[in-house]
């Protein structure tokens, strides 16, 4: 918040950073149209849409938890052989 401000609604500020967090999501198609910010802006939808977008978050989340418990990184693939082999003295 800005120090500035003598006073404000924390629920038009929560409403604010909601709506915000909403348009930046990684995925486009995730992201509201202008026309639905408006309307999330003045409250219409924006509880549906948060649970929609929390749920759509936790999936993923536990997604890619999944994904990484899948593979044992082999630390040698890691490395850059090319790198190394130039690294060495001539």
């Amino acid at each position: 918040m800005d120090r500035n401000l003598k006073s404000y609604d924390p629920k038009e500020v929560e409403t604010i950073l909601q709506v915000a967090l909403l348009c930046t999501q990684a995925y486009p198609e995730d992201r509201p149209s202008m026309s639905e910010v408006v309307k999330l802006l003045q409250g219409v939808g924006l509880a549906d849409r948060w649970a929609d977008w929390q749920q759509l978050e936790e999936a993923r989340n536990q997604e890619f938890s999944l994904m990484t418990h899948q593979f044992v990184w082999n630390v040698e693939s890691t490395l850059d052989q090319e790198a190394i082999q130039l690294s060495q003295p001539r």
